[in-house]
């Protein structure tokens, strides 16, 4: 519940009022939380589709793509894909099981373990990119002006930087 319930002043009264949002406030969350939604299912339809795996899936797979060697530490592993390690171990074991990914000792912590790109791996990314990235621009990019998208990425990396204050309970720390 993000605006006001119903009810008399008086019931409003006795407990510590909120700042309600108001209606344009609640249309506006309203339309993020149906969009966000509609968004991810969209994107995980088509990775499903296209290439057998969920967005999060892909998402690792981008990641280690990127990193050094195609390897990472699991723990920067779930801090980059904002999951946590619970997750992340169980989307790794999916991903080996497909022979996208081996996981190996970290050479400088033996309690660590690293996540490794396969070459099947790297080569289902980039077999699956072309249309992930078509469905990205479909469902974002085409539908706004240049100067929308720019707001639009000001706008999301001002909610994560507050969103990552020092000591919170982030996913990746769990």
């Amino acid at each position: 519940m993000t605006n006001r319930p119903a009810g008399g002043p008086e019931a409003a009264e006795a407990a510590a009022e909120p700042r309600w949002l108001t209606d344009e406030e609640q249309g506006t969350w309203q339309a993020y939380l149906h969009a966000s939604t509609l968004l991810e299912d969209y994107l995980d339809r088509q990775l499903q589709r296209d290439a057998g795996m969920p967005h999060v899936y892909y998402g690792l797979l981008v990641q280690l793509s990127e990193a050094p060697r195609q390897r990472m530490r699991m723990t920067e592993l779930a801090q980059q894909a904002k999951i946590t390690r619970s997750r992340l171990s169980h989307a790794v074991a999916r991903l080996e099981k497909n022979g996208w990914v081996r996981r190996e000792e970290c050479p400088s912590d033996k309690r660590g373990q690293l996540a490794v790109l396969t070459d099947e791996g790297f080569a289902m990314l980039r077999a699956s990119a072309p249309g992930h990235v078509a469905a990205v621009r479909a469902a974002i990019f085409d539908r706004l002006t240049p100067e929308q998208a720019r707001r639009f990425g000001d706008m999301c990396r001002t909610i994560a930087t507050g969103l990552e204050p020092a000591g919170a309970d982030l996913p990746w720390l769990r």
